[in-house]
């Protein structure tokens, strides 16, 4: 309590690190109750830092969930470790995530490169429902000597442990003002989130070797009077064979995309949806500067 007698609010930032495809993006989507960042079985699913905000009586949660920790091949994989980078500076807690049914090397190694950020680091230990109790006990040890503050297991899938983690985060929150308005959930523009919708349905059906390659990008948005909103995208690859697979026999493939990606941009923006997809093939665009910035990839 201050000296008013009121509890003092308290707000920071919270940088989510981890390798690829260890769910820091479903764990912040089920933090938070709301899709404010897509999710796929994929490595290297999310390419951009993405914030999530929860907001309560007496504190404001500010997530910053960045791409997976990688070795990076194409100018885009450095566009994606720059933005790993840029989200570690000025948070006030770092929560670090592991697949807790498949622990290497490389966990330990982001761990341990932890060391040198002096606030509070917490290791939640993700996809607990898929291992035995006592491989949770056997995993929390193999990270007691990283000087984490807490190790928490926890399943975003089914939700076990995370008002435990909410908790333990919101206990490390300094004092601090109201950063966003308390209906405001992610800064993501509705142009990015459409466009990563229509990524997320396309990596969910499409071959292994092609996602990778995948980039979208949104021509336009109209709004009419009638409740329609008509979106126009072009759904970039790298090769004349993937624009086949992307397409599909008789168009059966786009279709399908287009159709689970309708669905759920009606669910975020609550309005009927006219969308309209394009395949262009634009090579070598993950090593090509402009076309990354075309897609939104822009250097900060």
């Amino acid at each position: 309590m201050n000296s008013s007698g009121k509890e003092p609010f308290r707000s920071g930032f919270i940088t989510i690190v981890g390798l690829p495809n260890v769910g820091k993006s479903s764990l912040m989507n089920a933090m938070i109750g709301e899709k404010v960042a897509i999710v796929s079985n994929r490595p290297q699913t999310t390419r951009n830092r993405i914030m999530g905000v929860i907001t309560h009586e007496h504190d404001q949660m500010v997530f910053l969930d960045t791409p997976g920790i990688h070795q990076p091949r194409t100018r885009l994989g450095e566009y994606m470790m720059q933005s790993v980078h840029h989200a570690m500076e000025g948070m006030d807690c770092i929560l670090m995530i592991v697949d807790a049914s498949h622990i290497t090397d490389k966990d330990y190694s982001v761990a341990a490169d932890l060391a040198p950020y002096k606030v509070p680091k917490i290791l939640a230990l993700n996809k607990i429902d898929l291992i035995r109790p006592d491989a949770v006990l056997s995993a929390t040890a193999g990270f007691s000597e990283y000087g984490f503050d807490d190790i928490v297991p926890v399943s975003a899938k089914t939700g076990n442990g995370l008002d435990v983690l909410n908790q333990i985060i919101r206990n490390h929150l300094p004092e601090g003002p109201q950063y966003f308005s308390p209906d405001m959930m992610t800064d993501q523009p509705e142009r990015i989130l459409c466009a990563e919708i229509i990524r997320e349905k396309a990596l969910h059906n499409l071959r292994d070797e092609v996602p990778h390659g995948i980039g979208v990008e949104i021509l336009g948005i109209e709004k009419f009077h009638d409740g329609l909103t008509e979106i126009n995208a072009t759904i970039y690859c790298e090769r004349d064979a993937h624009k086949g697979i992307i397409i599909g026999k008789h168009g059966a493939m786009l279709q399908t995309i287009g159709s689970e990606a309708r669905q759920d941009i009606e669910n975020l923006l609550d309005t009927h949806i006219n969308l309209k997809l394009w395949v262009k093939i634009r090579p070598g665009w993950r090593d090509n500067a402009a076309d990354l910035r075309t897609l939104g990839y822009e250097e900060k």
